[in-house]
């Protein structure tokens, strides 16, 4: 029999459908942070109704500040969103898409009302990103409910043509080339944070990453290689830890304070889009996770990736297969500058080296970021790939 919706235009179909998006806030901002850039893509540039929902509000607010944390619904940036509580309503109408994110479980009231429909929802198992060789392998594999009339699909996203691709509005590349054309336009977002513009002469820094990173022996680094360094640190608590390296109680946002060739800045937590401004604005950004890992790449400057850790070093093996892939094309001794800083940074070792090594190769690391980021455009994005895929199931 003929789908409803095949005699529609695609387009005009896919405007009609409902997205749910489910999200689990057990990384801090990772996870937020992809669902929510994931959710806003898919309402502006696909014309899609997407409900996201949150069970942990204050985390969100600090990525969209907007937000109220005690509502239980609001519409932001074109969004749905809904407070995800514990004890789930079990009155919600299922969407006919639904994305369980990074296998946060769907609440066991709206599985039941998944089944209960009459057509099967596009149930989407949304994992987390990896450069290693088997994720194209498990790319779209399904798996059936164990006791419910429902399949599961796994999404991976990814680096290669045979994975789900990166998330990556449509005017990205358009935004981030006029802002490194002007000058003026960073300048501005020093300005706006509170501050002058940086030294003509130092390198800029951005620095995200896991609390248990050796922060201290990084910034020790950089006070000693022999150049001037600008390091920008959000609020929280790595700025803790900076504060105590430069023999301050507190640094807040707006403060800054030097030892040697250092000078760190103080930062506020941003939102997402300013997020975009500080990677733009520095010479070499230090991220973490994976929704600033993509920024990062997207931003075509050198990065530092500091992996979330796994048991027995799970994550080191990661950390290679990506780095295999991003070395390709760079020349070897930057390729092998790059692959030990950030080896050094997430196995916790002396940086001094690693470091002095990539801060000499800058320019070579610098083109190949931005030759990285345009072959990685060259493939649809990840809220695409997954619009495409959820249209083709409906068909």
């Amino acid at each position: 029999m003929q789908s409803p919706l095949s005699s529609i235009p695609r387009d005009h179909a896919a405007s009609r459908l409902r997205w749910d998006i489910f999200c689990a806030v057990i990384d801090n901002f990772g996870d937020i942070g992809v669902c929510w850039r994931l959710a806003r893509q898919l309402a502006a540039e696909h014309g899609l109704a997407v409900r996201l929902w949150v069970d942990d509000l204050a985390r969100f607010v600090q990525l969209c500040p907007q937000a109220d944390p005690l509502a239980d619904a609001q519409t932001v940036g074109g969004v749905d969103v809904r407070r995800w509580h514990a004890t789930f309503d079990a009155g919600v109408e299922p969407a006919a898409v639904v994305i369980e994110a990074f296998a946060c479980e769907l609440p066991a009231s709206y599985l039941v009302a998944m089944a209960g429909r009459a057509r099967q929802p596009v149930w989407i198992n949304l994992e987390y990103l990896s450069a290693e060789a088997w994720v194209e392998d498990c790319h779209l594999m399904t798996s059936p409910h164990p006791r419910l009339p429902l399949v599961k699909h796994f999404f991976f996203p990814g680096f290669t043509p045979g994975t789900g691709g990166l998330l990556r509005e449509r005017d990205l590349f358009a935004r981030r080339d006029a802002f490194l054309a002007d000058r003026r336009a960073s300048d501005a977002f020093w300005r706006a944070s509170g501050f002058a513009p940086p030294p003509p002469d130092a390198v800029c820094v951005s620095l995200f990453a896991y609390r248990h990173a050796d922060v201290l022996g990084l910034l020790q680094a950089f006070a000693g290689c022999g150049r001037p360094v600008l390091c920008a640190i959000p609020d929280g608590p790595l700025l803790d830890e900076a504060a105590g390296f430069l023999g301050r109680d507190k640094l807040r946002p707006g403060e800054e304070a030097m030892a040697g060739n250092l000078r760190v800045r103080a930062l506020p937590f941003v939102a997402q889009p300013d997020y975009d401004a500080l990677l733009w604005s520095c010479d070499i950004n230090f991220v973490r996770g994976e929704d600033s890992f993509v920024r990062a790449q997207w931003a075509a400057r050198p990065l530092v990736w500091h992996i979330y850790p796994q048991a027995e070093d799970v994550h080191l093996g990661k950390l290679d297969a990506f780095m295999t892939r991003y070395a390709e094309g760079l020349d070897g001794e930057a390729g092998a500058a790059i692959r030990r800083l950030a080896h050094a940074w997430n196995a916790g070792d002396v940086l001094d080296a690693p470091l002095a090594g990539v801060l000499v190769r800058l320019p070579a690391l610098l083109a190949h970021a931005s030759a990285w980021a345009a072959r990685l455009a060259e493939r649809p994005d990840l809220a695409t790939r997954l619009a495409e895929f959820a249209r083709d199931q409906l068909q």
